[in-house]
């Protein structure tokens, strides 16, 4: 796949998680706040790691690149 398709496509896919976030608030809650994922508050300082979010988005990602793109 050339490079230009592949930026159609990253926009494509950037504009339709967009459009679910504004219009579909509630559709991603959950990001942030499975077990494993680290928030830190203190009086002046918020640290916030998503270590299990960031691992389900790239399973979930590879599932997906590995379905369309596999030979």
């Amino acid at each position: 796949m050339n490079s230009g398709k592949f930026f159609v496509l990253a926009g494509l896919a950037m504009v339709a998680v967009g459009l679910a976030l504004s219009y579909a608030p509630g559709l991603f809650s959950w990001f942030g706040r499975l077990p494993g994922d680290i928030r830190i508050e203190e009086e002046n300082r918020y640290v916030f790691i998503p270590i299990t979010s960031m691992i389900v988005i790239s399973l979930a990602l590879t599932l997906i690149l590995n379905l369309f793109f596999r030979r």
